[in-house]
């Protein structure tokens, strides 16, 4: 795999898949800008060496054509603040007007292409969209680790009209971080796994359940495993027929040696809104009409000891209804301990992505653990052993 730094980009014009699907409030400014953040030690080699760079990306899922929503024309400013120089903007990722001005990039100069999603193409791997955006460019870029395990245009299909074909920065970072932690990992290993459902997550635990010594169990999806273990849930989230997978899947890190850690109390309330009632109950005692939405103060005690022990921290998925401030105090807690294993323990801590890394980020620890995945599927299909396409298509 050909990496940036091996790679002299002058005189080029770099067609660089980056990903900037970034969460953009009512007025379209960005709320968190760890993704666009990421990609610029990429975009600043190539203009070092003398190239230019013509950016696409996604942003969101726009489902009928172009939407004013989903316009990447609202990031061309943050973006040249953070780069620190005036980014070119193209009203289409094909056709002409995108054409002339992609060839008439000079060195030291960066073009942002419309949103690629605007066009079905994208999604379906059209190889007649691929070759028109390959047409842009002298050399792809593939920079966009978010979204390597989708086999869309952009992402991996491009990757056949290019003979130079470059792994970037970010994916380069995910992939060695994640090879790190399946390959390599000091122990104590500790995996935390959040979220709201086992089936989003089967693969990964059984997958982690030959590689851990303790898998702590978090979020919406306990309550399936308390549930299926005869406790009382109230009107908390269930997956119903999913309650034989979990017992198989406690009674296969039995079987295996892994120490499995649930919650042992749970903060619960009387409706799904931050202002609810609230209160704690130890785990397996909801009462009728209550509802589990955040980890109680024992389990935030039993998972930081655990967490302070470890060697190597995998962290994906939150530990209760996070985007609520009355119920993140555990996920905030968890991302405490989890600094704190870093720092005071020299442990190596993965957050692997989406929710983990908002939360983390939000919570201002994202420079205090040793990586923050920007790829949350991606990062759970590449740990499951699964082929992504857009890393895939960098190998020769």
């Amino acid at each position: 795999m050909k990496t940036v730094d091996s790679y002299n980009f002058a005189g080029k014009r770099a067609l660089i898949r980056v990903d900037f699907n970034v969460p953009l409030n009512e007025r379209f400014e960005i709320t968190d800008d760890t993704r666009i953040k990421a990609t610029i030690p990429t975009i600043k080699k190539i203009l070092k060496d003398g190239g230019s760079c013509i950016l696409m990306s996604h942003l969101g899922r726009p489902k009928d054509g172009p939407t004013e929503k989903y316009s990447l024309k609202h990031l061309v400013n943050p973006l040249s603040v953070i780069l620190g120089l005036e980014v070119k903007f193209a009203d289409d990722c094909i056709g002409e007007s995108a054409y002339e001005q992609a060839s008439a990039l000079q060195a030291g100069e960066v073009l942002l292409l419309e949103n690629l999603r605007f066009y079905k193409e994208e999604e379906k791997g059209n190889v007649e969209f691929a070759e028109k955006l390959a047409k842009l460019g002298d050399v792809w870029v593939n920079d966009a680790f978010g979204t390597a395990h989708r086999a869309h245009a952009s992402t991996a299909v491009c990757g056949q009209f290019f003979t130079d074909k470059i792994c970037g920065y970010v994916m380069q970072a995910e992939i060695d971080n994640a090879q790190r932690i399946l390959e390599n990992a000091e122990r104590p290993f500790t995996a935390i796994m959040g979220g709201a459902k086992i089936s989003d997550k089967i693969l990964i635990i059984e997958k982690l359940l030959d590689k851990v010594d303790n898998l702590i169990i978090g979020g919406g999806m306990t309550y399936t495993f308390t549930k299926a273990q005869g406790g009382e849930i109230g009107k908390s989230l269930l997956e119903a027929d999913k309650q034989d997978l979990a017992l198989e899947l406690l009674a296969k890190a039995k079987e295996k040696g892994v120490n499995i850690i649930m919650p042992v109390d749970n903060v619960c309330a009387d409706a799904f809104s931050n202002d609810a009632n609230r209160m704690t109950v130890a785990t397996g005692q909801i009462p009728e009409g209550w509802e589990g939405l955040d980890i109680g103060p024992d389990t935030i005690m039993l998972f930081s000891e655990i967490l302070e022990k470890s060697k190597t921290i995998l962290w994906n998925g939150p530990m209760g209804v996070f985007e609520f401030p009355n119920f993140a105090i555990g996920t905030n807690a968890i991302a405490e301990a989890v600094v704190k294993a870093t720092e005071e323990n020299g442990a190596f801590s993965l957050i692997g992505g989406g929710d983990s890394a908002s939360a983390v980020n939000n919570a201002g620890y994202g420079d205090r653990v040793s990586y923050v995945s920007t790829g949350g599927g991606a990062l759970l299909e590449y740990m499951e052993g699964k082929v992504l396409p857009g890393v895939a298509a960098l190998e020769d």
